[in-house]
């Protein structure tokens, strides 16, 4: 869908890796200007680079096509911040991406509060944050579209992650519920809950004898005979930031190679 963004300002949290990365690389394809937000500072200048030297770096306004910010989205404060620099550097936004994430595997016994919180707040409450910051911009525009990554574990459940299937659950509830505040402004609210992703976090899970199988094996029991690559999953992101998915909010959509479990 190349071009079909151009003009818009698009923020991807997590953006530094993985599958935040791979949305923010598509986005920027499809035109937008690409804020890439993430924890690691260095990471997220790093892919905003790729993507200067994949696009033109300045648009006929001088303006840059993209810009790598520092957040952590736990922080209201640091988020406001960023917010605020993309604003500056780029313009209003008009599309959000929330990819970024936490993860834990701990025995649920073994889960202290300070865990639990730890990532409810980067996955849970990390999202209302930017969600909250940017859609002043969206409501004054009378368009937006935002896109909430949360986990195919929240339908399936995870045994030794309920800290993390909890947050992922509570992002698929609270999209569903900004859905239906937000549309009636012309703000699309969708949730990509992905399956098995070759990512780092992937990757690194396999390391620690995580999920009971190795990707190869989890491969081979998906339908599709893969576990998912994030550009999948920035694939459908592409679709639902788009004009044309203008009627589609509130909705859960799966990219998971056609395994829910």
């Amino acid at each position: 869908m190349a071009g079909t963004l151009i003009g818009k300002v698009a923020v991807v949290t997590g953006g530094g890796s993985g599958i935040g990365r791979s949305c923010a690389l598509r986005l920027a394809r499809d035109g937008a200007k690409v804020a890439v937000l993430d924890l690691n500072e260095g990471a997220a200048k790093d892919v905003a680079a790729e993507i200067a030297a994949a696009t033109s770096t300045a648009t006929e306004g001088g303006s840059a096509h993209s810009v790598g910010v520092g957040v952590d989205v736990a922080d209201r404060a640091s988020v406001e911040a960023a917010l605020a620099e993309v604003r500056d550097q780029l313009g209003p936004i008009a599309i959000l991406v929330n990819s970024a994430g936490k993860t834990g595997y701990h025995r649920f016994l073994d889960i202290s509060l300070e865990k639990w919180t730890s990532i409810l707040t980067v996955n849970l409450t990390g999202t209302f944050h930017c969600c909250q910051v940017a859609a002043p911009d969206m409501i004054e525009a009378g368009w937006g579209r935002i896109v909430n990554i949360s986990s195919s574990s929240a339908h399936s459940g995870q045994p030794y992650m309920t800290h993390y299937v909890a947050s992922k659950a509570g992002v698929i509830g609270f999209t569903k519920a900004l859905a239906l505040e937000l549309g009636p402004a012309g703000i699309t609210v969708n949730t990509i809950p992905p399956g098995f992703v070759d990512t780092p976090m992937l990757r690194h899970s396999e390391e620690k004898g995580r999920f009971g199988a190795t990707v190869d094996e989890h491969a081979a029991r998906t339908p599709v005979r893969r576990v998912g690559r994030p550009e999948d999953i920035a694939a459908a992101c592409s679709f639902l930031v788009s004009e044309e998915a203008g009627y589609i909010t509130g909705q859960i959509i799966g990219v998971n190679g056609g395994r829910n479990t």
